[in-house]
């Protein structure tokens, strides 16, 4: 119901939008006082480069999050990210991640950049605290904020935002009666626009999600997306259909596809009454890392990567890279 509300199929989006001005002349006013410097943004000793977007739901914008932090990492320089870590709940913040960390704990995108990079991860409420903790613990050169784009509490030097190429901005309005966070006019004012599938628009970076390879959770074992059938597939990301299209353009032949909340916490029992005949289960990378420690032998997620074409992808890395290099932090831990 939610999509048809906000992709404008569905009238009732009429009935919220006295909502969605009220939540626009906040955010608005918000943003106003940071521009005029009445409430204060902390700027970090490092370069700091958001990655967010302008919509509720998945975007994609964590593949890009991965990308971004294993081309640096590929090119020398030590990198962090920090998240507010939604989903989850931490006695304690700033919250370092490390290999015991659980979902429940860090939220599932903070483990599953933690486990795919290997990169320093920080999670905290306020971001700043996150940052600070970081550098800390280790040496930095670069911070990369996983969302946070509307965070003005943390100052950035690049703002990059990632697009939903197919449903775009759906209807326009503000959230709950459209998806916005802010009005597609902020994109004027950030560095790159990275697009999602679809066709990108001129001047927007085109991306695409690929993986072909399913992996088993429980084993490692590796197979083609499309050796597995028939199976049922699952997913509790922002935007469940996206990955049951790409099962459906691998091959793959699926008989249930179930959608779950974003975020959502699993239980052996709740998973394992999909497949009641024992067949392979498939879900994202995302849902995997909140099902490591129960895993039965029929589950695997499929990994996929964020694709750039080569000159856009080195022509931004181009300049973080000269960014990073010309505000180099030297801090007693990394002297």
């Amino acid at each position: 119901m939610i999509e048809r509300i906000w992709s404008g199929q569905s009238p009732l989006y009429l009935l919220l939008l006295p909502l969605s001005w009220l939540y626009g002349l906040v955010s608005g006013i918000r943003q106003f006082f940071y521009r005029m410097g009445w409430l204060k943004s902390w700027k970090a000793p490092c370069p700091v480069i958001v990655v967010g977007n302008l919509t509720a739901g998945g975007n994609g914008k964590t593949p890009v999050v991965i990308w971004l932090v294993e081309q640096l990492q590929t090119r020398g320089f030590r990198v962090g990210v920090v998240s507010r870590g939604y989903g989850g709940r931490s006695d304690h913040y700033p919250l370092l991640l490390n290999s015991e960390t659980s979902t429940a704990q860090a939220g599932d995108e903070p483990v599953l950049i933690y486990q795919r990079t290997g990169a320093s991860v920080a999670v905290a409420p306020k971001r700043s605290d996150a940052v600070k903790a970081l550098l800390q613990h280790a040496p930095v050169d670069v911070i990369i904020t996983d969302d946070g784009l509307q965070h003005y509490a943390l100052a950035r030097d690049v703002e990059l935002v990632v697009v939903d190429g197919i449903r775009r901005f759906g209807n326009g309005w503000w959230l709950p009666a459209g998806p916005m966070r802010e009005r597609a006019g902020r994109l004027r004012r950030v560095d790159a626009v990275i697009t999602n599938g679809g066709k990108a628009a001129t001047g927007e970076i085109p991306m695409t999600l690929a993986g072909r390879i399913l992996v088993n959770i429980h084993t490692g074992e590796r197979c083609a997306a499309d050796s597995l059938a028939p199976a049922v597939a699952m997913a509790g990301i922002g935007h469940p259909p996206r990955f049951f299209a790409t099962l459906s353009q691998l091959g793959t032949q699926v008989v249930n596809a179930v959608a779950f909340a974003d975020h959502q916490e699993y239980d052996l029992k709740t998973l394992s009454t999909l497949t009641p005949k024992g067949q392979p289960l498939l879900m994202t990378e995302k849902d995997a890392v909140k099902c490591r420690k129960f895993a039965q032998p029929n589950w695997w997620y499929l990994p996929v990567n964020a694709e750039i074409p080569a000159e856009q992808g080195n022509e931004l890395l181009a300049k973080i890279t000269n960014l990073i290099k010309t505000n180099r932090y030297f801090s007693t831990t990394n002297k």
